[in-house]
């Protein structure tokens, strides 16, 4: 059974201590509901590739509250990824840093405060929609209960953080190359992001 958290210090903590464990979480992000589990627990990726349904070649992205959260598990950000992060997070652009090695991997830092106080209390967080692969987006926690309905052991919780706008999905943004390359563009123009830098 699938428990519904409220948002209080109470309910977030629950879920932050599920996440720690290596347990699945679904929450609200600035566009849709999202479910995840804790970077720190990678060797649970395939259980929520399982959950969505989704193919083990897409990759999952990190949700983070700052760009050093990035920084501190490996991952090289260099002056560009600090002037875009300082000029659009938390919102609607996620990045794409590498390390050392040539390895790629996307973040975002979203702009809701559920998630925000999530990423606070666990680290980042490895989260894609909540909803099976090519099904409609969640926009509530009603929505996520249906789409899981007959997986809620697999879910232990959602925090109900209300109901989302939906929308566009984030501009992606390819740091690992010069100049950036743009991936995606979403709500965060090929314009605005070239007033900050590069943009092939």
């Amino acid at each position: 059974m699938t428990d519904v958290l409220p948002p209080t210090p109470e309910g977030l903590e629950r879920a932050a201590a599920l996440l720690r464990d290596g347990e699945m979480v679904a929450f609200p992000t600035d566009t849709v509901y999202g479910v995840g589990i804790s970077a720190a627990h990678p060797e649970r990726i395939e259980a929520l590739l399982v959950l969505k349904q989704r193919p083990a070649e897409k990759r999952i992205p990190i949700l983070v509250a700052e760009l050093g959260q990035a920084v501190e598990a490996g991952w090289e950000a260099d002056e560009r990824a600090h002037r875009l992060s300082e000029r659009f997070w938390p919102g609607a652009l996620t990045l794409v840093l590498a390390t050392p090695t040539g390895e790629t991997q996307a973040f975002r830092a979203p702009d809701h405060f559920v998630a925000l106080d999530l990423i606070r209390r666990t680290g980042p967080i490895l989260a894609t929609s909540a909803n099976r692969s090519g099904e409609p987006d969640t926009l509530g926690a009603d929505d996520v209960l249906i789409a899981f309905a007959t997986q809620q052991d697999e879910l232990p919780a959602v925090v109900d953080g209300g109901a989302v706008p939906g929308g566009v999905a984030s501009t992606v943004l390819d740091l690992s190359v010069t100049p950036a390359r743009l991936l995606r563009e979403g709500p965060i123009s090929r314009d605005q992001l070239a007033g900050v830098v590069e943009v092939a």
